[in-house]
């Protein structure tokens, strides 16, 4: 696994495409997404697929963003790091603010929160 592939993103203004809107239901696992989930477009990650991205602070499904990147989620597991994109203005959220809005999916996986 490239070490750095999603930390290098932290506290750099990211665009991101939503595949799938806040309120959704996963293809294949049928949990609801808690947040807009997608990615970043033009990037790979370890997995072969774009770098993963979680929206917080938009409470309504948008199609695209561009936010800043405070934070990735590492999953200990596997290759499969997820960014996490905010709007301005929400900048003070705290680690445990981001597992609780993540942890729809993520309490599937032994993960945490990483900042630089």
């Amino acid at each position: 696994m490239q070490k750095d592939y999603a930390t290098k993103f932290i506290g750099k203004e990211v665009e991101i495409e939503i595949d799938r809107p806040v309120n959704s239901k996963h293809p294949e696992h049928g949990f609801v997404y808690g947040v807009n989930y997608g990615f970043i477009p033009g990037t790979i990650a370890p997995d072969g697929e774009a770098v993963d991205a979680y929206l917080l602070g938009i409470d309504m499904p948008v199609e695209s963003f561009k936010g800043k990147c405070i934070a990735v989620i590492h999953r200990e597991e596997d290759d499969d790091d997820k960014v996490i994109i905010i709007p301005s203005g929400l900048e003070n959220i705290n680690d445990d603010e981001i597992m609780e809005a993540v942890s729809f999916q993520e309490k599937f996986f032994k993960a945490k929160v990483v900042r630089k």
